[in-house]
């Protein structure tokens, strides 16, 4: 009896499964590739990753982890929404300091210096994480120059807009900050030029905290923008109706600067 091709030996199952682990390649790819903004990430370097990469699902309203632990692994937010902030201890209440939407990463820096996460951080929507154990990761890096050049560039974005956050609470008036908040979160609304469109998806106090003001001063400041014409609000949906005139206001400093 002669033997049946090699081909006709993949059953459908064999092939969905096939299908399905390409979908999960590329998927890990397209994650790390955002995650280190490299989109020409290559394929190996994602699966090396992806080995030794741990996964965790968090609830909403659930701690991801707190200032007081200790930092072994390199945090990364792959879905869902997360905020960065402090935790009362008196009323459990979460004083957001900043949020974070998928992809991106919530502690890049704590477990290089052996110490613990700077702030806790919690689950605003269910996410899902990925965590790179230092120990593991600097075995990787040690042999893939390319990916720890991509790392260090990821470590130095962080800086930088921590840096820029820094100088705009020192340095510009609470119109700048929400304007410049604001435009940080433009989409662009293609059918109008020159317009754009921002999806509010934290609450007033949260948005309050994380510009230093107050939710009455955030109230007050929108409906300044509103009468200048620049903004119009609908619910959680803020229209950017002169996109110039949002990133003249985001731009203006305090005399004292």
């Amino acid at each position: 009896m002669s033997s049946l091709p090699a081909s006709s030996l993949v059953t459908p199952g064999l092939a969905r499964n096939a299908v399905r682990a390409a979908s999960r390649t590329a998927a890990s790819r397209r994650h790390w590739a955002a995650l280190l903004d490299a989109p020409a990430l290559g394929t190996s370097e994602a699966q090396a990753l992806d080995a030794i990469a741990q996964v965790r699902n968090v609830a909403a309203g659930q701690l991801i982890y707190t200032r007081r632990d200790t930092a072994q692994t390199l945090v990364a937010l792959v879905e869902g929404d997360a905020a960065l902030g402090l935790r009362q201890s008196s009323d459990g209440q979460f004083r957001i300091e900043r949020m974070l939407h998928a992809p991106g990463w919530l502690d890049l820096a704590s477990a290089w210096l052996s110490g613990t996460h700077s702030l806790d951080a919690q689950a605003v929507s269910d996410c899902t994480l990925v965590e790179l154990p230092r120990s593991a990761l600097s075995a990787l890096l040690d042999d893939d120059a390319n990916l720890a050049g991509l790392l260090i560039q990821a470590l130095a974005r962080e800086v930088r807009t921590l840096t820029l956050n820094t100088h705009e609470l020192m340095h510009k008036d609470a119109p700048a900050r929400l304007a410049a908040w604001l435009h940080q979160r433009c989409a662009p609304v293609p059918e109008v030029p020159g317009q754009a469109q921002v999806l509010l998806r934290e609450r007033k106090r949260d948005i309050a905290s994380q510009l230093a003001i107050t939710p009455e001063t955030l109230s007050r400041l929108m409906r300044s923008f509103m009468t200048q014409g620049v903004i119009d609000v609908a619910g959680y949906n803020v229209r950017v109706l002169d996109l110039s005139a949002l990133r003249k206001l985001a731009q203006d400093e305090m005399a004292a600067a």
